[in-house]
């Protein structure tokens, strides 16, 4: 499905980004500020704490692995911007059923998409704390608020501009993460790093629930595989680079992840940060100031800290695309559809997500992370499923650049993870979601009668999308 020609001097969206630009995109968001602050809840997930709750990880991959194909399949044939608006929308039918899944993506996405990114704004605190002592609230406020402008600043231009600076911030990640990775070579201690508690792997109730626990922060650390998804209509050949970059992304990171928390463990005893707390440790900055001393801590939480700024780049820029896609097919408002008459990029939508994520970096961190996973898990991620499977049965001569392997198998293993999460999360969360996912579908009646759009009238074709 090729895009649609866009008018002559309009402004419209330019296929920029390649493979490698797609890549760094997607793993700059993954690895991000996440495993440097997750790490002691982690480790504080299972019963007793210890290195069995790695297995966190693990499950999470298990999970995202499926899924990353359920994205790949849906982007390759629909190489559109907004990401689960369009499948969403196109696979359940967009005069009736895609409407309402269309809508309640776009609603939940309002509260979700800015708190995953204002996490990687409050997993700065705990590194600017370390270079700078106890800041006040003001100075932290000030600090973060000024980070947050100098990314909109950055993502203000031209999508060629951005994709150089996206491969920049992908170096520094990846120079952050060889740094902490080859620091433990020859420092690290087996005996350390597999100290298991004992009957750490006693299969139980609290087990099953705490490795529930340790899966959501391991999906958490993985989320981002499918961030170039969201610039769909901004990709080159999106066919054959969305999903090689969404395979790749995944496995690269799922390696990183693994040797380079078995390096901090490996000379940080995790007995000295589990329980974690409200504020966990900078366990990077500690990790690094046992190895070398306080000057190379520093240095290494600057660049951890870059690491955390490139994440949070990588977020806007793809989450920019959401507002923009539902307001320019009538689902959202208008004002958020338009383009930037000389640089050709939604700067309304810009802003806001910009402005909107600064504000979520006053919660909790612990919190957001699991309303963030569980509020996205039936509309987004189950109701991803279901397009897909919708699609291969109502469309089966649907143009399919990439077919996910195995089909069906990825699908189902992908619906008993993401419902083994929902089902293994604290019963207010579960319930906050519902009720969530409940008021969205009153906004959606009333949205729908003030229009006389179905299910009060008659389904009407939509407008043509130029990624269709």
């Amino acid at each position: 499905m090729n895009p649609a020609e866009p008018a002559a001097g309009q402004p419209h969206l330019h296929r920029r980004f390649g493979l490698l630009q797609a890549t760094a995109l997607n793993m700059t968001n993954m690895i991000g500020i996440g495993p440097f602050i997750t790490i002691p809840a982690l480790m504080s997930s299972l019963p007793g704490g210890g290195p069995q709750c790695m297995l966190g990880w693990l499950v999470g991959l298990l999970i995202a692995l499926p899924d990353g194909l359920i994205w790949a399949e849906l982007a390759a044939a629909m190489p559109g911007a907004g990401g689960s608006y369009l499948y969403l929308r196109e696979g359940f039918g967009r005069e009736k059923w895609g409407r309402l899944m269309a809508f309640l993506f776009i609603w939940q996405f309002l509260i979700s998409g800015p708190m995953e990114i204002g996490s990687g704004f409050i997993g700065m605190k705990q590194y600017l704390s370390f270079l700078f002592g106890n800041l006040s609230p003001l100075q932290m406020s000030l600090i973060l608020i000024g980070l947050g402008a100098t990314v909109i600043i950055l993502l203000y231009r031209r999508i060629t501009d951005i994709g150089k600076i996206t491969v920049s911030l992908w170096a520094g990640t990846m120079l952050t993460v060889a740094a902490v990775i080859f620091s433990g070579i020859g420092h690290f201690d087996s005996k350390v790093a597999f100290d298991f508690p004992p009957n750490a792997f006693q299969f139980s109730k609290e087990f099953l629930f705490g490795l529930g626990a340790a899966a959501s922060i391991g999906v958490y650390d993985y989320l981002g595989y499918y961030d170039i998804c969201y610039i769909g209509e901004e990709v080159k050949e999106p066919g054959k680079v969305i999903p090689r970059s969404i395979i790749i992304s995944l496995l690269a990171v799922a390696v990183i992840y693994l040797v380079m928390n078995l390096m901090i463990i490996g000379v940080v005893p995790w007995r000295t940060f589990v329980p974690a707390g409200d504020s966990p440790a900078p366990i990077a900055s500690i990790y690094m100031e046992k190895i070398w001393g306080t000057k190379v801590a520093v240095v290494l939480t600057f660049m951890i800290i870059w690491t955390a700024f490139a994440c949070i780049f990588a977020l806007v820029l793809g989450y920019s695309r959401i507002p923009y896609a539902a307001a320019r097919d009538g689902y959202f408002f208008k004002v958020f559809a338009k383009l930037h008459p000389t640089k050709d990029f939604p700067h309304i939508s810009l802003l806001f997500i910009g402005a909107l994520s600064i504000a979520f970096s006053f919660v909790d961190l612990t919190t957001l992370i699991t309303i963030l996973i569980t509020t996205r898990i039936l509309v987004q991620f189950i109701g991803q499923i279901g397009a897909v499977v919708l699609l291969r049965r109502v469309k089966p001569d649907m143009e399919r650049p990439f077919r996910m392997w195995l089909y069906p198998l990825p699908a189902l293993l992908a619906f008993v993870g993401w419902c083994f999460l929902f089902l293994t999360a604290a019963w207010k969360v579960q319930l906050a979601a519902l009720i969530a996912l409940a008021v969205s579908v009153v906004c959606f009646l009333i949205w729908s009668a003030g229009k006389r759009s179905w299910p009060f009238g008659d389904a009407a074709p939509a407008k043509s999308d130029p990624a269709i």
